[in-house]
């Protein structure tokens, strides 16, 4: 079976998720945000599936590393939305065009970042962690950018108490992702494939965390992630709209 990624494609999108599992590892999310629409201005078929198989592996490496920190008691609220909302993107992806995916995925690559704007939000209950899933499920099946949702749920939480929930919701969450989107046939084994060989990315990324973690996770980053995601966000917006249009 042919790789589906040339030379030059594979060396940008490994430069993205060092970069991106850097952020990650420092703050708690990051990889997808920032990874998956310079993924796909890359190459389109590197998201969602791909960027979501890199995806789990983060965060399994962050639960290992945080694991007594982790609030069970919100995982068991934040999985049942996940899986919700998974299904839900699953009957959407079998219905819509691959010219029209372009523009639900810059859109939803934009209200990633706006919901990673927002600041009003409570401190996280049952139905908020819920509803948060649910987005966070639906978003990371389409885009692979599941993050913010959860992300604004648990704002209010910091240190390893956030990234070791956040990584208990996102394992569970990345399969039930990939299994929605095996069975509308948008992962196979050239997505399988081109999410393995990121692999060694993903890894020195996480390892380069544990040293400059305290450096990064500054005033600075956050603003400069929304930043580059927006911008992404709105080039594939205006690219797909021009693809529809011409």
């Amino acid at each position: 079976m042919a790789f589906s990624l040339s030379f030059w494609e594979w060396v940008l999108a490994s430069l993205v998720v060092i970069i991106g599992a850097l952020v990650q590892g420092s703050i708690g999310f990051g990889v997808a945000l920032l990874g998956a629409p310079l993924l796909f201005l890359i190459n389109p078929m590197l998201v969602p599936a791909p960027v979501i198989i890199i995806g789990m592996s983060l965060p399994l490496l962050i639960l290992l590393r945080d694991h007594h920190a982790v609030v069970y008691r919100d995982v068991a609220w934040v999985l049942p939305g996940k899986l919700l909302g998974s299904l839900m993107a699953a009957a959407l992806l079998g219905v819509v065009s691959e010219s029209a995916l372009g523009l639900v995925f810059g859109a939803l690559v934009l209200l990633g970042v706006g919901l990673s704007l927002s600041r009003r939000f409570p401190l996280p209950g049952g139905r908020h962690l819920f509803a948060a899933g649910g987005v966070a499920g639906f978003m990371a099946t389409t885009t692979s950018i599941g993050g913010p949702p959860l992300a604004l749920v648990f704002q209010h939480v910091r240190g390893a108490r956030l990234r070791g929930t956040l990584s208990a919701c996102f394992i569970p969450g990345g399969i039930f992702s990939l299994a929605a989107l095996w069975w509308v046939g948008r992962l196979g084994w050239s997505e399988l494939m081109a999410g393995l060989s990121l692999f060694p990315a993903i890894i020195s990324g996480f390892l380069l965390s544990a040293y400059l973690a305290h450096w990064l996770d500054r005033g600075w980053l956050r603003p400069a992630l929304l930043a580059v995601s927006a911008l992404a966000g709105l080039t594939a917006v205006v690219n797909a709209a021009w693809q529809l249009l011409s």
